[in-house]
């Protein structure tokens, strides 16, 4: 069996970056798409903060460019899920759902999903006014009405942030207080164009062609509701996409994967990280395809030293 000098897991902004990098420095990778090839960006309508199109792009077309140009320098994209990995041993070895790849480092970019509520209307609407990122769509809804739900300090965050923008800004907390941080529920509730449902979780979002509504229901007395709104955006979390490598890398509290100081280097060596996969913070798409590029500069640095 062929040992591949870097192997690269997943195939969003990180992803295909580190993979355009590592084919220039003729690391000649094989990238493993996954289940979702191009990540998020696939159910982001239009991006219009990615430097150089300032016209904007949709999510889809941009991951379909950066694949392009990973494949046009070497990449060879492999459309197959990884299901278990070996990274104690030399080399390592990468386990898809047909196939067994060895490699002499891998670059970790698998992301990290957002937690949705799973409520009628939700997928449906998902790009048309329904988002779990305000700092990528919050530019869409100027002097709109917008429906935040969570009642922690991302929620806060994201409608103190949906402020700059939209007209009204409606939070629902499922209980009669909130878990985010005081200094953050201070900043929020101190802004007029906040208010705050409290008892209050949605159970379905209406539209056909966009949002159109939400439906409510209080939970402390079971009485139903319905509020007009264009926007939508579920602030509960979001999950590092790391179940496979569970006992292989070292992960924090909340499963993402430990980076070293300064570096994208893992807890195993040969390993490299990056993207949200290792970003609770950020979550951009631009930030991503960064530390995409740091990877692939560090394993290639890490092969050079082995010769």
């Amino acid at each position: 069996m062929n040992t591949h000098k870097t192997i690269i897991i997943g195939a969003g902004p990180a992803g295909y970056t580190a993979a355009i990098y590592a084919a220039r420095a003729d690391l000649q990778p094989v990238l493993i798409a996954g289940r979702e090839p191009g990540g998020q960006l696939m159910t982001t309508s239009e991006v219009e903060n990615w430097p150089g199109d300032p016209d904007g792009v949709y999510g889809s077309e941009l991951m379909d460019r950066m694949r392009k140009q990973a494949e046009k320098f070497g990449t060879k994209v492999v459309l197959d899920e990884v299901v278990e990995v070996d990274f104690s041993v030399n080399p390592l070895v990468v386990k898809t759902a047909n196939e067994e790849y060895h490699a002499q480092s891998v670059i970790v970019a698998t992301g990290a999903s957002a937690m949705w509520l799973g409520i009628p209307g939700e997928a449906d609407l998902k790009g048309k006014g329904v988002s779990a990122c305000a700092t990528c769509d919050g530019f869409f809804f100027r002097d709109k009405k917008v429906v935040v739900v969570g009642g922690g300090d991302s929620a806060l965050e994201e409608a103190t942030f949906l402020t700059k923008f939209a007209s009204e800004i409606t939070i629902l907390v499922r209980r009669d207080e909130f878990r985010a941080s005081a200094a953050m529920q201070k900043r929020a509730l101190n802004n007029p164009k906040i208010k705050v449902m409290w008892h209050s979780s949605p159970t379905a979002l209406v539209g056909t062609e966009k949002l159109e509504a939400v439906k409510i229901i209080n939970n402390e007395n079971g009485e139903e509701s319905e509020i007009m709104a264009d926007g939508f955006f579920a602030s509960i979390g979001h999950k590092p996409n790391t179940d496979i490598f569970a006992g292989q890398l070292e992960l924090d509290q909340k499963g993402y994967i430990v980076c070293k100081p300064d570096s994208t280097a893992t807890s195993a060596a040969g390993v490299f990280v990056s993207g949200d996969v290792a970003d609770p913070w950020y979550r951009q798409a631009i930030t991503a395809a960064g530390t995409g590029c740091q990877a692939a500069l560090e394993a290639e640095r890490f092969l050079s030293a082995k010769e």
